[in-house]
Formats: structure tokens, C-alpha cells, sequence
């Protein structure tokens, strides 16, 4: 296990405490119990993170992923659990993925839409929820058709039906969940992405971002990670492999 040293806890845990930003804009990631209270594999993580730490964990729950990375201007939080992109890397560091998503779209089911590639095409209005990994990555890379922005991913699928469009992009497994309840609409087989899912710290926190990379590689060889994604009901999740700590 990596030193906990006072540089380490300064950047993670300043006063005690570790402020951990909580999305529950992907439920793969992050559900709402019962009583409200945050869980998932995120959830574990930050955890035990912070009991390996000996710290306080303050859990600041969001709705969008957007929303998470608009915080970190506020220090709103000193851990988060994001998408690695670009963009947020130019203010944020991340561990190497600890789980991999696909992004893929939900269409209607008698659309003529059969593969992902189908969906970039001259007047075609894709919903998206602002911010997210997927936005990101649709806004950089597509060519022909036009983005949609909701506030939030589940309200990326509301603007799908209220506006009648061609598609609604987003995680596959709550797209799956809403063609399972409605035989109206169906999930494309294929990905346009693979959304690598991190841990990340403010980009100056060289002490606390090397030591959240060592312990991220430490849960998935533990075989954490999974364990807390099948506790959350998302066994099907795929743990992403091991990554070299340099």
C-alpha cells in the first residue's frame, strides 16, 4: 500500500475530510437506496478510500456528470468519479478506468437504424444529456447530425420522446432498462464508445493523484470492484483490466 503521507492527506482529505462527488446521473455507478442514500460501486469506493485514510467521507451527490465537473471551479469536492476525456483533463487528473461502459443509442422500434454509424447523418437530432462523457465525445467526433442537450441523462431520454427525435445517446444499461419496460424502442447492439469510468482529483493534487491511482489498481486486483458492482445489481459491468503505476 502506498504511504499515507501529509501531502497525501492534504490533498484528499484537508481538515479530516473527504469530500467526495457522488453522480447519480449514471446509475451503473451510483444509485439512491431506499432511504435516499447514495450506493454502487462508487459509493464503496470512496469508502473505503476514506477508511483507508482515516478520514471523514462528505458525499456531494449530483444529478449530471456536467455538473460534477462544473463544481470543481466551486471546490465542491476533492474526489470525484468521472469519464476520462480531454476536455476534463485539462483540469482534472484521473486514476486509469476501473470500469468501462458502453455509449450506444436508444431509437425507436421500427427506426431504420440497425448500427451506431447509422446515426450520423444529414438532419438526424440526437439527445444528449449535457456534459456527460458521451456529449463530449459525439460533440468532438460526429460529422453529419446535430446534438440535443438535456440537463441531465435521464432527461436526455424525456427530450428523445417529448420532441419526437432520432435517437437518445447515452450508458447502455439504463437505455436497456427503458426498451425493456417499452417494446416501442430498442437498444443498438453496437458502441460508439467505450466510456473509461475513473477516479480524478484537481489536477494539482500530484500527492493525492498518485496515491487514488495505486489504490484503484489495488481494488481491482482485490477484486473490489466487481464485487461492489454485483452488490449493486450491475454484475454485467465489465471491471476494467489492470493498468502499469508509474
Amino acid at each position: 500500500m502506498s504511504a499515507i503521507t501529509p501531502a497525501v492527506l492534504e490533498d484528499l482529505a484537508p481538515q479530516g475530510v473527504l469530500r467526495a462527488a457522488i453522480n447519480f446521473g449514471n446509475p451503473v455507478l451510483a444509485q439512491q437506496g431506499q432511504d435516499g442514500s447514495p450506493q454502487g460501486v462508487s459509493v464503496a469506493l470512496a469508502k473505503a478510500l476514506a477508511q483507508e485514510l482515516g478520514v471523514r467521507l462528505d458525499m456531494v451527490t449530483f444529478d449530471a456528470a456536467g455538473k460534477v465537473f462544473a463544481a470543481l471551479e466551486e471546490g465542491a469536492w476533492n474526489l470525484a468519479f468521472l469519464a476520462i476525456e480531454p476536455v476534463r483533463e485539462q483540469q482534472i487528473a484521473f486514476s486509469a478506468p476501473y470500469v468501462i461502459i458502453e455509449g450506444t443509442y436508444l431509437v425507436a422500434a421500427d427506426s431504420p437504424f440497425v448500427a451506431v454509424e447509422d446515426l450520423d447523418q444529414p438532419g438526424l437530432r440526437l439527445a444528449v444529456g449535457k456534459g456527460a462523457a458521451y456529449d463530449l465525445f459525439l460533440a468532438r467526433t460526429l460529422k453529419h447530425a446535430q446534438l440535443a442537450r438535456a440537463e441531465t441523462s435521464a432527461a436526455a431520454v424525456d427530450l428523445f420522446f417529448d420532441k419526437d427525435l432520432d435517437a437518445a445517446a447515452g450508458v447502455r444499461q439504463p437505455l436497456q432498462k427503458v426498451a425493456d419496460a417499452d417494446p416501442r424502442y430498442r437498444v443498438l447492439e453496437g458502441a460508439f464508445t467505450a466510456i473509461r469510468q475513473a477516479m480524478a482529483v484537481p489536477r494539482d493534487r500530484e500527492a493525492g493523484a498518485a496515491y487514488v491511482r495505486a489504490f484503484v489498481e489495488r481494488k481491482k486486483a482485490e477484486g473490489f470492484v466487481h464485487a461492489a458492482l454485483k452488490a449493486s445489481g450491475q454484475a454485467d459491468v465489465t471491471v476494467a483490466p489492470q493498468a502499469a503505476i508509474f
